[in-house]
């Protein structure tokens, strides 16, 4: 099972013009599923649970108010921390074994058997947060005052937010169990389903990964096949997809009422610790935009391609007349580290790292988790990168990235466990940020005309793919979410909520054919994370403003830009842009990165000229 799931480190053959590609090493995790490491951690982590629960339950107030109050509060939190860390680590490791081959029986149940295992060990702990809480806020304010325990004092902040959702302790501890039987299962049967999806494409049975891949082939014919196919496999399976998301909405629903949340997103907006108001400001400044960039953008693309609209395949179709090459590995890694390093040499550093010790997973395997994702596992170990790398030029905007993302979990791991990770809104920074360094790069080093065009014409693809299609994904779920309170929904009625969206986001040049009403049913954000869509417009708004301040004033903004990342969650957005001029409550904010996406659409249609 160790070498089946990467813990030695390999990389694969030589794949079709990619080169030899990377197979994760998740060795320092641990060397394998059945390792004793392993099973010692978890008795480990067990016994140390019940320890502390026995030293702390119910005595928080008392050891608050003692003389040594925040002397005793800092011991405390010290090995709640030690404990998350420890967890984390066994729960990251089952995930990524997981992930490596979602198919294989054994995956499925060492990972169920740590979900189970990790949660009932946890349970030990639930109270600790909840009674923290129950603590008078002016007295946490004193005791955060004073060392040591000042340096938690971000935390002790931020997990007094959740105060006013708080259920009473046996409440919190059986939605916490429940967990396991409830939306944990229903997400494992997504994936588990979805990794089993085979897709009939010109006599050839593929997974899902590559079928997606040939909606961007040069081959318009095979762009239709590879969209039939898909049609077809989710009209087929649609019942069950129905089913999980009817479940996973209501489950939402009775969680957030009983909590108090109003707004169906309400619970997203604060674990991303991020107002509604901002939200909506961004909502609304993206749908008032999609006739400038989306329908503007796809109206010229049907141009080149000499018609009036482009078929719903055809809307990620590389340009006609400019020639389709694959990239290796090689060069694609050399490309992404060139953009990081003329930017700082700090960043091609951090990010050398992951592939010169065996922290990416890149080929396309039967069973491998769909998409690409950096883990970041916990601060005591490193993140890890998961790609379907297929030599595009999308995979390696994909590469850069995940690789952004990664570079900043490293950045921000010496925070400890409980301060290192970062708001949904904020964790996409890096990774757009990296994206953009790349592209300039690479447009920088461009001459010829046509090569350019697609260049410019692809990364603008991208951004109306992260911010418009993402904020209409957002819409979807709204749209979802809110009827899911009224009764169950039918497979057409979500098939309708989510043509009407694509339909006003994509606008009057792409036609939807029959079929695509079903492809709301392969998103796996819908199911593991709903309404965390919204964070990647936000995030390429906000790195878009971010890299208009870099070119007009750089001195200093390297500096700035690795405090930021460094930070993780110890700071609110507003004071983490307040150096860089921004302000993401300020409706003007999100003109500045809608901007520049019009503004390449300028240089498309001035290149036309």
């Amino acid at each position: 099972m160790a070498d089946r799931n990467g813990a030695k480190g390999a990389t694969q053959g030589e794949t079709a013009g990619l080169g030899a590609l990377p197979a994760w090493n998740l060795g320092d995790l641990y060397a394998a599923p059945d390792a004793p490491a392993y099973a010692h951690d978890l008795a480990d982590a067990a016994k140390r649970a019940r320890e502390f629960a026995s030293r702390y339950r119910g005595k928080l107030a008392a050891l608050a108010a003692g003389p040594n109050g925040a002397g005793e509060l800092h011991e405390a939190i010290v090995a709640y921390e030690g404990l998350d860390d420890l967890l984390g680590r066994i729960i990251s490791y089952a995930s990524l074994v997981y992930a490596g081959d979602t198919s294989d029986p054994a995956n499925g149940k060492f990972y169920g058997d740590a979900q189970e295992q990790v949660t009932t060990i946890s349970s030990d702990l639930l109270f600790f947060t909840l009674e923290l809480n129950r603590l008078d806020d002016k007295l946490v304010d004193r005791l955060a005052a004073t060392a040591p325990l000042e340096h938690y004092r971000p935390w002790l902040d931020d997990i007094r937010k959740e105060k006013p959702y708080q259920l009473d302790d046996k409440l919190e501890q059986l939605f916490h169990e429940k967990a396991v039987t409830g939306r944990g299962a229903w997400n494992r049967l997504f994936d588990e389903t979805m990794a089993g999806l085979r897709f009939e494409v010109d006599g050839k049975t593929l997974a899902i990964e590559p079928t997606l891949s040939l909606m961007q082939d040069a081959d318009a014919a095979k762009r239709k096949a590879a969209a039939e196919a898909l049609a077809a496999t989710f009209k087929h399976n649609l019942r069950g997809f129905t089913l999980i998301t009817n479940t996973l909405a209501k489950d939402k629903e009775i969680s957030d009422r009983w909590r108090g949340f109003t707004d169906v997103a309400d619970s997203r907006h604060l674990a991303n610790r991020v107002e509604r108001e901002v939200v909506d400001a961004l909502v609304e400044a993206v749908r008032a935009a999609y006739p400038r960039l989306s329908h503007r953008y796809y109206r010229l693309k049907a141009k080149w391609f000499g018609r009036d609209t482009l078929d719903h395949w055809d809307r990620n179709a590389p340009l006609p007349q400019v020639a389709q090459r694959t990239i290796g590995w090689d060069e694609a890694r050399d490309t992404v580290l060139s953009a990081y390093g003329g930017f700082a040499p700090r960043m091609a550093e951090i990010a050398q790292g992951f592939f010169d010790k065996g922290w990416i997973d890149a080929p396309v395997r039967p069973g491998k988790a769909p998409g690409a994702f950096a883990h970041p596992t916990v601060p005591s170990v490193h993140p890890y990168v998961l790609l379907n790398y297929q030599g595009k030029p999308r995979d390696v905007m994909t590469l850069a990235h995940e690789l952004g993302h990664g570079v900043h979990q490293v950045l921000a791991a010496h925070n400890g466990a409980l301060m290192a990770p970062t708001p949904l809104t904020l964790a996409e920074t890096a990774s757009v940020f990296g994206e953009m360094l790349t592209f300039r790069k690479l447009l920088a080093e461009i001459k010829d005309p046509k090569a350019r065009k697609a260049l410019i014409a692809g990364k603008v693809e991208d951004m109306i793919n992260t911010v418009v299609r993402q904020i209409a994904f957002y819409s979807f779920e709204r749209k979802v979410h809110l009827a899911r309170r009224r009764g169950e929904l039918t497979a057409e009625q979500l098939g309708e909520a989510w043509m009407s969206v694509q339909a006003e986001s994509l606008g009057p040049a792409i036609v939807l054919h029959p079929g695509y009403e079903n492809f709301w049913t392969y998103v796996p954000h819908f199911i593991h994370s709903p309404f965390y869509v919204y964070a990647y417009a936000f995030g390429d708004c906000l790195v878009n403003s971010l890299y208009g301040v870099y070119q007009n004033a750089s001195d200093g903004f390297v500096e700035r830009y690795f405090a930021m990342l460094s930070a993780g969650g110890t700071k609110h957005h507003a004071e983490l842009l307040a150096p860089f001029g921004l302000d993401a409550r300020d409706p003007a904010f999100w003109s500045i990165g809608l901007g520049m996406i019009e503004g390449l659409i300028d240089e498309l249609e001035g290149l036309e000229a």
